[in-house]
């Protein structure tokens, strides 16, 4: 294996969105740092089969008035 040419290869601690915590090996970061993940498996709809209302700012009535939709 050449020197010098790879990442750094150390351990880090992750974070899942429900507060569970794991230690993995990563080139991510700095030695012992945490990763807090905003999206996982136990959260995200691909995975949990959940829909989640996209619609939180108005945006389709907004577009629904503005081209006379009702």
């Amino acid at each position: 294996m050449k020197q010098g040419i790879h990442p750094e290869y150390h351990e880090i601690k992750i974070v899942m969105t429900d507060g569970t915590e794991y230690t993995t090996r990563s080139t991510w970061g700095k030695p012992g740092e945490t990763m807090k993940l905003m999206i996982d498996s136990k959260s995200h709809p691909a995975y949990t089969g959940k829909r989640r209302n996209l619609d939180m700012l108005g945006r389709i009535d907004k577009f629904n008035k503005k081209y006379g939709r009702s």
